[in-house]
């Protein structure tokens, strides 16, 4: 199988790539940079460097290709509402070229947008819009797309894609608190996060595009959901700050632009995702994963 790749030389999407070549696909990888181009060649994949905005290119990749697994994403914060735009714009155009065929077209989410207050499943479908959750324009494209006739599969991944490596959001986590003396939770810090190893993620995309399933929407979670406390308890820990317990007035003093994240509470079952792929998760968790690689 042809497999296309964006955001190939990404954390989560090195992964993947690597995942689909140890499977004996042929991988063809989107990157920005000479270094990215490099990293991939190196793996035996085919690089190409160019812009994921470049509609023409991505277009022509899509229909030279059997399958599409789309994971680069600009997460430059400061315009998260125009990066998440311009994420629909990819995955409609993506979603035209491929339209009225059977190849699957792998988009990510993220658990994190939906708002249903209790633990969610697969199955639950998005339930906010763009407006108040930009992030939300992935899924309503993924919904335009399918709508049109291409094969759209959506894997919704958890707040913490942890690794050796990676550069999310428990590094900022850890960088936040170096920088403000303290390591810090919200109210009594029992919103909870889902986790999952990068390795573990990888093959959920690659067994998407293997098995082509009739189940469209994925979550790859290893972990449930994992209190936001015990992941401010093992910053604290390791290296020696002082646990600070802060009231949710007082939280954007100390995490500013990342206090959404520090309490956002999306704790996900994974039983679907597991028994449609024949997936079990065989990584480290979270926790282990911070007091091995992350200090």
């Amino acid at each position: 199988m042809r497999v296309f790749v964006t955001g190939a030389s990404g954390f989560v999407g090195f992964s993947i790539v690597n995942e689909l070549l140890s499977n004996g696909h042929s991988v063809s990888g989107l990157v920005r940079t000479e270094d990215g181009f490099q990293k991939l060649e190196a793996v035996g994949a085919k690089a190409l460097l160019g812009d994921i905005n470049d509609i023409g290119l991505i277009t022509r990749c899509a229909v030279e290709c059997d399958a599409v697994i789309h994971t680069a994403f600009n997460h430059d914060f400061s315009k998260f509402k125009e990066s998440c735009e311009a994420d629909r714009r990819v995955i409609e155009a993506l979603g035209d070229a491929m339209a009225g065929t059977v190849k699957p077209l792998i988009i990510t989410s993220g658990i994190g947008i939906l708002r249903y207050g209790r633990v969610v499943n697969e199955n639950d479908v998005l339930n906010v819009g763009s407006d108040t959750v930009p992030r939300a324009a992935t899924e309503e494209a993924a919904v335009v797309a399918a709508a049109k006739g291409a094969n759209v599969y959506v894997v919704r991944l958890p707040p913490s894609v942890h690794g050796a490596g990676e550069h999310g959001f428990v590094p900022m986590i850890i960088e936040m608190s170096k920088d403000k003396g303290r390591s810090a939770y919200i109210g009594e810090g029992q919103n909870c996060w889902p986790a999952v190893h990068c390795l573990d993620a990888a093959k959920v995309y690659c067994r998407i595009a293997e098995l082509k399933p009739m189940q469209k929407v994925f979550h790859a979670v290893a972990e449930r959901g994992i209190p936001f406390v015990e992941i401010a308890e093992k910053i604290s820990t390791r290296l020696n700050l002082p646990l600070a317990n802060l009231a949710v007035a007082d939280a954007e003093k100390h995490f500013t632009w990342f206090t959404h994240f520090a309490m956002m509470d999306c704790a996900s079952e994974n039983m679907i995702t597991r028994e449609t792929l024949g997936w079990e998760p065989v990584q480290i968790g979270l926790l282990e994963d911070m007091e091995r690689n992350y200090f």
